[in-house]
C-alpha cells in the first residue's frame, strides 16, 4: 500500500511538472513586464550613449512601415554587455512581442508589436493573395474611405471575419485592405478612445497614431496612417511610410 501510494505521488509530481511549468512559462512570456521595458530602454540608453548616437537596431529596408522599422537587435545589447538575457516576453526568447523603437532620432522609446495580431493578418493576407491569383481584382467589400475597403471573406472562404484582440482594451479589431488587396488593422476604436482619453494637440493632417504608443507600451502595427477630422480617426492613404 505504501509503495502505491509512493508511486502515485511521483506520478503526480511528474503530471504537475510537466504540465503547470509550460503554462507558467507561458503566461510570463505573453504579459508585458513594465520592469522588462524599463531594463531594456536603459540598455538602449546605454548603447547610444557608447556609441555616439548609433543604436541597437536591425537593418531594415526604407520602406518598411514606420512601426516595423526600428525593432531592436538584443543580440547588439547582449554582446556589448548592456543586458543579460533576452526577456521572456520577446518573440527572439519564445515570447510574443517583437521589440522595437519609436522616435529613434530624437528620443528613442522602446515599445512592444504584438505578434499574434500580425499572424492573423498574415493568414488573412495569404487567402486574399490566393484569390488574386485567379482573380482581377481583390476581394472588395463595402468602401470605407478614398482608398480603403471591408474584405469580402466569403470570396476568399472564410466564414467568420477573424477577430484581432486589441492590445489596448477588450474589444476585437477589424482588418481592412486597400486598393491592392494589402491588408491593414483598423485601430479607428482605439485610436477614438485615445483621443477622448489622452491630451493631444493632433490637428487634421498629422498622423495621430502616435497617441496610442504614447500613452501605452504597444505600436499600433500593421496599420495605414490616420489623422483627425471633426475629434474622430480617419484613415489616410496619403502617407507613403506607413
Amino acid at each position: 500500500m505504501k509503495w502505491n501510494i509512493a508511486l502515485m505521488l511521483s506520478v503526480m509530481t511528474l503530471i504537475l511538472s510537466g504540465c503547470l511549468y509550460p503554462n507558467e512559462q507561458l503566461s510570463k512570456n505573453r504579459v508585458p513586464n513594465e520592469v522588462q521595458l524599463q531594463t531594456i530602454q536603459h540598455a538602449v540608453n546605454q548603447y547610444r550613449e557608447s556609441k555616439q548616437g548609433l543604436l541597437p537596431i536591425k537593418t531594415k529596408p526604407s520602406d518598411t512601415p514606420i512601426f516595423q522599422k526600428y525593432l531592436l537587435d538584443f543580440t547588439a545589447l547582449k554582446q556589448e554587455g548592456f543586458i543579460t538575457s533576452i526577456p521572456g516576453t520577446a518573440f527572439e526568447n519564445g515570447g510574443v512581442y517583437q521589440y522595437t523603437l519609436i522616435y529613434p532620432e530624437e528620443d528613442p522609446q522602446v515599445k512592444l508589436i504584438d505578434l499574434r495580431i500580425a499572424q492573423e493578418v498574415r493568414t488573412v493576407q495569404r487567402q486574399i493573395d490566393l484569390y488574386r491569383d485567379e482573380n482581377l481584382y481583390p476581394p472588395f467589400g463595402e468602401q470605407l474611405s478614398e482608398g480603403v475597403y471591408k474584405i469580402n471573406y466569403e470570396k476568399i472562404g472564410i466564414d467568420t471575419p477573424p477577430r484581432i484582440p486589441s492590445p489596448y482594451s477588450q474589444s476585437n479589431l477589424s482588418l481592412v485592405m486597400d486598393t491592392n488587396g494589402q491588408v491593414y488593422v483598423d485601430y479607428g476604436p482605439d485610436l477614438y478612445e485615445a483621443l477622448n482619453k489622452y491630451e493631444h494637440q493632433y490637428t487634421e493632417g498629422d498622423d495621430i497614431r502616435f497617441i496610442l504608443p504614447d500613452n501605452t507600451p504597444f505600436v499600433p502595427a500593421y496599420s495605414l496612417p490616420y489623422t483627425v477630422q471633426n475629434g474622430e480617426p480617419v484613415i489616410t492613404i496619403d502617407n507613403p511610410e506607413n
